[in-house]
């Protein structure tokens, strides 16, 4: 979850597409140039141990939107999978 964050914070598209299930993974992915992320908050974390295969992070994203002159945050509970030994981020928990 932090190394997603950190791609966002640094407009890393790559890496957010190759650490995305290709279940639910975009074709493309665009980001917004007005956003700047500027601080992660997680919140809860469901398993995701060493020896799971799937777990979820519950987390508050902090950033400045420049267009608006103001902070805003994204909340989300993400689900995770792990496949030969990597994590990929599928998609927010129901």
């Amino acid at each position: 979850m932090r190394s997603r964050f950190n791609a966002f914070a640094v407009a890393d598209v790559a890496y957010l597409l190759a650490s995305w299930h290709p279940s639910t993974r975009p074709g493309t992915l665009s980001l917004d140039p007005g956003l700047e992320w500027r601080r992660l908050e997680v919140l809860a974390v469901t398993a995701g141990g060493a020896d799971d295969q799937a777990g979820t992070v519950e987390f508050v994203a902090h950033f400045w939107d420049a267009a608006a002159a103001r902070a805003g945050e994204q909340r989300e509970n993400s689900v995770f999978v792990r496949e030969a030994g990597r994590w990929f981020y599928v998609m927010p928990a129901p």
